[in-house]
This record gives C-alpha cells, structure tokens and sequence, in this order.
C-alpha cells in the first residue's frame, strides 16, 4: 500500500477503477455514494475537499462496503435510503429498492387526485411504503391505506410514513392484498406496483436484484399472478370513476390490457416511461357502478 495518505480523490479514484474491473454498475456514482455515506456528508461535499485525507476509520468503513457491494449487495442497503419523489425512503432487505420509473406511477395517481380536497387511496402491495407515502405526502388531505403480505415490509413502512411526518393520514395493514381490507372501504385510486417477474426468470436475474425479497418480486409462472388478482379484485373496492393505476414488465402490456378489460374496466390503456418502455397499464371503474360486492 503507497504510503502516500488515501485522499478523496484518490480514494475516488481507485475504487471506481476497481469498480470498474468487477463490473459493478455506475462505478463512479457507486464510489462516490458509499464514500459520502461513510464521511456523512453529500456528494458535492467530496470535491471541495478532493485533498482531505481519510482517517483510519474511515478506510476501514469504507473498505468494509466496497466488499459488500462486490459481493453483490445493492448500494442502497449499503446506505440505507433510497430517494425517491424527492424524499429520502429507509431501505433494507425486508423490502424492494423502489426504482426511478415508479415514480411515474404516482404522477399519474397526482394527476387525478384533487389538490385541495379529501380523497382515498389505496396501495396495493406497498413495501418500503414509497407510493402511499409520496402521494400522501403531496396531497394534504388524502387519507390513504396500504397493504402489503410482508409483516417486515409493513414495519418499514410505518417507520418511514412517520419519519416523513404522514403517519397520521398513512394506515398500513399486513395481510394478501385485498384481505386486511374493512368490508365498507372503498376508494378512488387503486394504485399496485406487485411482484411481476415469472418465477423461472428470477434465477437469471443480477446478483443486486437477487438480494431483494423474492416475495416482492415472484409473479408466478407467467408473472402476472398477483397483477391478475389485483386487476379482478379491485373492482370490488373501486368508487365510480375510481382509477386503477399498475406497474408491469415491459413484455406484459397486451395481457394486462387484455385482463382490464375483461374485468370491465373503461379506457384500460398502457403507457410508457421515459424509456419508452410499456411500464405502466390504467383502467377506470365505470361510473355507473360503484364498488363491488
């Protein structure tokens, strides 16, 4: 080891190299997040002081993570968070690493939720709690409910609703999508983002995504056992006019378009991010009929 003092820059340096070499994504970015997490400062915050030299227990710390993550762990549960609609979510293993396209999924929510009045929302399959969370947290008087199978993911997501302050309008119930339910609730917005990678996919899946929970991933044998349950069941919960707003696969738009309507969902349509990828599919309970029984 050069008995030169291990600097930011040069840390920055040698560790996006080494990065590099193993392959590991966005080496620069990964470098560049682990070191701010272990400095306990932002990342700008590294290049005005390129110079400062790290201490022993710094390198330590820092040494420590890059390990982790070449062996595969993902840099959010290194650090911890997750941003996230402009938030900043606690992540771990008990939960996914929510993902930039999701967020597309509560803009559409936004964009039919009123800004100054009450409205209900329902989070199918909520995780880390992120969706419930963002839109509540944007919408003053939305009263919304999340469930999710997982009592760990549940537990998540009632630390984060509270440490973004929304957990008196963010109520989380464990239990199979639907089944916590109150039999009289109903709501406006029905919004999923479920497990739906086919079970004989996971295996090919990266060594990060591997780590997160095979729960919020597995859609059975054609990944779209969940979205099919959600599709069917969500009519029952629905309010006239209510939207049902899904996450998908990119390959699965013409099933889940053909699922909403055979469910009876008016103007079912899939859209796309800002890839251009098929993400995101959208039915509208009919207004003559309200929720089902």
């Amino acid at each position: 080891m050069s008995s030169e003092p291990w600097t930011i820059r040069k840390v920055l340096t040698w560790t996006t190299q080494h990065f590099e070499k193993r392959q590991v994504d966005a080496p620069r970015l990964t470098a560049e997040i682990l070191l701010s997490h272990v400095l306990k400062t932002g990342r700008v915050r590294l290049y005005v002081d390129l110079d400062r030299p790290l201490t022993k227990e710094e390198l330590t710390s820092f040494r420590a993570l890059i390990e982790r993550r070449l062996a595969g762990e993902p840099t959010q549960y290194l650090t911890g968070t997750r941003e996230f609609y402009n938030r900043a979510f606690k992540v771990d293993a008990r939960v996914l690493i929510p993902r930039p396209e999701t967020e597309l999924l509560v803009a559409a929510a936004l964009s039919v939720l009123p800004k100054d009045a009450p409205a209900r929302v329902l989070d199918v399959c909520t995780g880390s709690g992120c969706i419930a969370i963002s839109l509540a947290a944007e919408r003053p008087q939305l009263a919304v409910t999340a469930t999710d199978l997982s009592p760990d993911a549940c537990a998540l997501a009632r630390e984060n609703a509270e440490t973004l302050k929304v957990s008196d309008r963010v109520t989380v119930l464990q239990g199979d999508l639907f089944s916590p339910l109150p039999a009289d609730a109903s709501f406006h917005v029905v919004v999923s983002n479920p497990p739906y990678i086919a079970s004989h996919e996971i295996p090919g899946l990266s060594a990060e995504v591997r780590r997160e929970p095979k729960l919020a991933l597995d859609g059975g044998n054609d990944g779209l056992v969940a979205l099919r349950r959600v599709v069917t069941e969500a009519r029952k919960w629905l309010e006239p006019g209510g939207l049902l707003a899904l996450e998908m696969g990119e390959t699965q738009g013409p099933a889940v378009l053909e699922l909403l309507r055979a469910a009876g969902y008016e103007d079912a349509r899939v859209e796309k991010d800002l890839e251009r990828r098929e993400r995101m599919a959208f039915g509208t309970q009919p207004a003559a009929s309200g929720p089902q029984g």
